[in-house]
């Protein structure tokens, strides 16, 4: 599994399933994943649907920075994402603490 797996695929997978999660969080975030298997995407959740594009695209509430391997090991809920965050391998600019709370949801 990459991050371009768990952005491209799970996410989407996700927000079909509980559409009431892109109405909560209402807002675009970028994910900036270093390393291999990393990249940049757009999870624009402003929209009804077609949420993740490649790049960043448009005024982002936030962005995620993270390892590849890590983004990977909190998806498997082998990385706590608040341990991960204060050991500073998980950075949110600018830090919102609701929104990100938000988004754990949707990674969980």
């Amino acid at each position: 599994m990459t991050a371009k797996d768990i952005i491209e695929t799970e996410i989407p997978g996700v927000l079909k399933q509980k559409p009431e999660l892109a109405k909560e969080i209402n807002a675009i975030i970028h994910f900036d994943i270093s390393g291999e298997g990393g990249g940049k995407w757009t999870v624009d959740l402003t929209k009804p649907d077609n949420w993740v594009s490649p790049g960043l695209e448009g005024a982002s509430k936030m962005t995620v920075s993270v390892s590849n391997d890590d983004f990977v090991k909190i998806r498997e809920k082998k990385l706590n994402a608040q341990m991960a965050a204060m050991q500073g391998k998980l950075k949110f600019k600018p830090m919102d603490m609701g929104l990100a709370m938000k988004l754990a949801k949707l990674l969980a």
